[in-house]
């Protein structure tokens, strides 16, 4: 299963949010720039994340983000599920393909995704946040991918 750039996105603003002390608020401004990507996207992102209750932001003069929920609550699972505008593996319908009725190719996607997502569904954001010191590290440098 390939992610979109919008999930690796997410989990580099989640990353990033969980290297961070508690009680430091950070913008949206300055993980764009550490990690290069437009402002727009880590907005969009951001938004959504933020309705979900993965994130709390606040507008506004001393504003900022930060994550909503501990880092160890949230799941790799959750993220993707979230982030992912579909999580069909393969569309027999659009064109519909004549083979449709005897192939068993559906089948097998679906099972590998549903693997591959209870798989990820055992780790959570602090099993990509450790260790902290080397991904702080990273991040001060200015290192972008």
């Amino acid at each position: 299963m390939r992610l979109t750039k919008h999930t690796d996105y997410a989990f580099r603003v989640l990353i990033y949010l969980a290297s961070m002390p508690d009680d430091r608020l950070s913008t949206v401004q300055e993980i764009a720039e550490k990690f290069g990507v437009s402002r727009s996207h880590i907005m969009k992102i951001v938004h959504k994340m933020a309705g979900a209750g993965l994130i709390h932001a606040s507008r506004g003069q001393g504003g900022g983000i930060r994550l909503g929920q501990p880092k160890e609550t949230i799941d790799l699972r959750r993220v993707i599920e979230l982030m992912e505008a579909t999580l069909v593996p393969v569309n027999c319908d659009d064109p519909v393909c004549i083979i449709k009725k005897n192939c068993t190719l559906k089948n097998i996607l679906f099972d590998a995704q549903r693997q591959f997502l209870e798989h990820v569904g055992q780790y959570t954001l602090a099993d990509l946040a450790e260790p902290t010191v080397s991904i702080v590290s990273l991040l001060n440098k200015g290192r972008r991918n």
